[in-house]
């Protein structure tokens, strides 16, 4: 009797394989015809997708309700149907994991297809962390379930039902700050606070949101580096978020110059050569004198750019080239610091004449006391 019991419960493994795999050529067959490929075009990808997991699920289901007929020992039927369970709770999270990831994907499709930048990045933000939040979800109610199959563990899981106030309140303690960055990111993805791809100023530091996850940010600056930041930091401080709507920024370049500067003559030379230059978007320019000081007066270059980092270098190349101009057709319009001699000297204040020391020659301060 034994051996026709293993030979039964061979012949029903067997058959299970077969009729799963049967079952599996049979739905892509159905997916492949002309009409379901018509109204459902991802139906095919989606089951090569989901081939594995399906196929492990569906011999699971197959084995539990053939094994009853295997006709095997109490203790050997227990032990084979629990094991089937167990492999059977794993393939249906397999399962549901993976359908998720393509939801994932197909909602990020979708999003794509807007050709809105702003849209695509709120939703690769929201979608991640959503599809991240339902996968670990279903991995923890997996286990659970898994676990509840053994009768000690059951037990278990009545006695803590019977304290879970104080399990609870220890659980909340221990875990408080963890907690907190895990609500703060479900608030700042569907509160769209930030999205992948957002140029931000975050402690001081410029950098470009590179990866968000369940508790944390990764912002990768201009250097390389990877700054990572708790999600509590962007839910309860101010920062910077220099793409909350569009990318477009403006540019700014500061110019420390001789009050006798041709203001006019630089406006035109500035205003020509962002017409040949590609970081220039086109939207908008000015050069204004913003300021003064008893020696110098303050022109700032205003230009706008498409993102961030055609800002950045637009705004090095407009220092560079109207230095470049100063020093070639204007000299005299670099800032001078002037001087005088001291007192006691024995002359009026003025120099007259008299050859120029190197003491008193004229020194030059920087041109470009750029703070930004």
């Amino acid at each position: 009797m034994e051996g026709w019991s293993i030979v039964r419960l061979l012949v029903v493994a067997v058959s299970s394989v077969l009729a799963a795999c049967a079952l599996n050529l049979l739905t892509e067959a159905v997916a492949r015809l002309p009409l379901v490929r018509r109204r459902a075009e991802a139906a095919p990808p989606l089951l090569r997708a989901c081939r594995p997991p399906l196929l492990a699920a569906t011999t699971c289901g197959l084995l539990l309700a053939g094994e009853p007929w295997t006709g095997t020992t109490p203790a050997v039927h227990g032990a084979v149907r629990h094991l089937l369970v167990l492999a059977a709770l794993a393939s249906c999270a397999w399962l549901g994991a993976r359908l998720i990831s393509l939801a994932a994907e197909g909602a990020l499709r979708l999003a794509v297809r807007r050709h809105e930048p702003g849209w695509a990045g709120r939703a690769r933000t929201q979608v991640g962390l959503l599809s991240r939040i339902c996968q670990a979800a279903l991995t923890v109610v997996a286990l659970a379930a898994m676990l509840m199959t053994f009768p000690a563990v059951r037990g278990l899981g009545t006695s803590l039902l019977a304290s879970a106030g104080l399990v609870g309140l220890v659980a909340g303690i221990a875990a408080q700050s963890t907690l907190a960055n895990l609500f703060a990111g479900v608030q700042m993805a569907f509160g769209d606070l930030v999205r992948l791809g957002d140029v931000v100023v975050v402690g001081g530091e410029w950098g470009t949101v590179e990866e968000i996850t369940l508790t944390s940010v990764v912002v990768a600056t201009w250097d390389q580096r990877r700054l990572v930041m708790p999600m509590s930091y962007f839910a309860g401080r101010p920062f910077e978020n220099w793409s909350r709507r569009t990318t477009r920024i403006t540019g700014t370049a500061l110019l420390h110059l001789d009050p006798g500067t041709p203001v006019p003559e630089l406006r035109r030379e500035f205003e020509g050569f962002l017409e040949k230059n590609e970081l220039w978007d086109g939207e908008g320019r000015a050069l204004q004198v913003v300021d003064t000081t008893p020696t110098t007066i303050v022109v700032r270059a205003l230009m706008t750019a498409a993102d961030a980092d055609d800002a950045f270098e637009l705004r090095c190349q407009v220092r560079e080239h109207l230095l470049a101009y100063l020093v070639e057709r204007h000299p005299a319009a670099l800032p001078r610091l002037p001087v005088a001699p001291a007192p006691g000297s024995g002359n009026d204040g003025r120099l007259g004449d008299r050859p120029v020391s190197p003491k008193h020659h004229t020194a030059r301060a920087h041109p470009f006391a750029d703070p930004g």
